[in-house]
This record gives structure tokens, sequence and C-alpha cells, in this order.
């Protein structure tokens, strides 16, 4: 994938590095070698695609998954997917995945001495609407016991050295979306591309 000459990239600074010794993992996963480029093919050319038909109306909802309700606090994480000029991105497929209300994430490798939730999953998914815009609802996350979880000592979110961008992987407390006595609301929004950019972990260099 190329970047267009009129896009404006990423300040250095924004983006984690690909090798990052704090951030034991990306040791294993960072390149040692020069990146080899790849013509693009037709498929990545044209696709893929995502549709409604895909969707199901739980995959949003990530209380709603399971016979029975999770435990913890309810939350809505909403926001809008957008490009560098602020233009919204539509049918976009915004995916998550989380730890449940224990700190514990649904995977074989997380191996922590907290109990799981048979009715929390913690995956889901939504498509961007006409204004870019997509919602969850699902339940607040317990801290992940990784020895340090407080963000100001989180060497995943500390891999990123420019202290605006880092603060752009923090949702805001949003009262107006929030439903009294049912569930508070938090609003994120996904920038693509450009010096607002999102950061993410991979990162066309």
């Amino acid at each position: 994938m190329t970047e267009s000459p009129n896009i404006e990239l990423a300040v250095p600074g924004t983006q984690p590095d690909y090798y990052y010794p704090p951030y034991v993992s990306s040791m294993a996963r960072s390149p040692r070698m020069p990146l080899v480029p790849l013509s693009a093919t037709l498929t990545e050319l044209t696709g893929p695609r995502f549709g409604h038909s895909l969707m199901r109306d739980s995959d949003n909802d990530l209380t709603s998954q399971h016979a029975g309700d999770p435990l913890g606090e309810r939350i809505y994480v909403h926001g809008r997917v957008l490009d560098e000029d602020g233009r919204p991105i539509r049918n976009a497929l915004v995916e998550i995945w989380q730890a449940n209300a224990a700190g514990r994430y649904r995977h074989k490798v997380d191996t922590w001495d907290a109990p799981l939730d048979p009715n929390f999953t913690g995956s889901g998914k939504a498509l961007t609407d006409e204004h870019g815009s997509y919602c969850f609802k699902t339940i607040k996350p317990g801290p992940y016991p990784w020895k340090n979880p407080l963000q100001a000592l989180d060497p995943i979110f500390n891999s990123i050295p420019d202290e605006a961008a880092r603060l752009r992987l923090v949702s805001t407390l949003d009262m107006p979306r929030s439903e009294p006595n049912y569930a508070l609301a938090f609003a994120f929004d996904i920038v693509l591309r450009g010096r607002g950019e999102t950061p993410f972990e991979v990162k066309h260099r």
C-alpha cells in the first residue's frame, strides 16, 4: 500500500516503533531485515469489502451475545472514523477486543488468576454509518494486571514518544450520550492518516 503524494504523513514520534524493548512482545515481532516491497494484487486493490449483510444485530452489543448478562459496569463507546481532512469514512469495519470486568482476556495465553465471565467474550464489531459514526455497548474492562496497569507506567502506552499522540488513545467521558442509572458513554474518534492520526501498532514507513 502506498501513500498518495497529497496525503500528509504522521509526525515522527507520534507512532510506536516496531522495536521497543520495554514492550517485550515487540522484540520478537519487529523485523530484523529490510522490508520487501510487494506489488498489490487485484484482490488488494478492489477489496475486501464489508457490508451490512455480514453483521449480526448483537455484534456491536457485547452485553447481549450470551444467555445471561455479563458482570461489570455497562458503558457505551462511540465515535467517528475520519480521514486526514476530517471527512467521514463510511461503511468502515471497526472491531474491538477487550478484557472483562476482572481484567482478563478470553485467550489461551492469558493466565492471569482472575475469573472468566461465561457471558462475556470481549469481542465485537460495527460498521460506520453515513457520518462515519460507530457505537459499541460493552462492559468497562478491569485493569490488566501486567505489574503496572496505570497508563503512566505502561510500556505499550509509552512506546509512543509524543505525549499528544498518546492522549489520542484515551477516550473522553461523554455525559450527554450517557444514560442515567444505566451506562456512562465515552467518545473515541479514529483518524486514519495525517498529523492527527490515531497511533497504530502496524505502520507503513
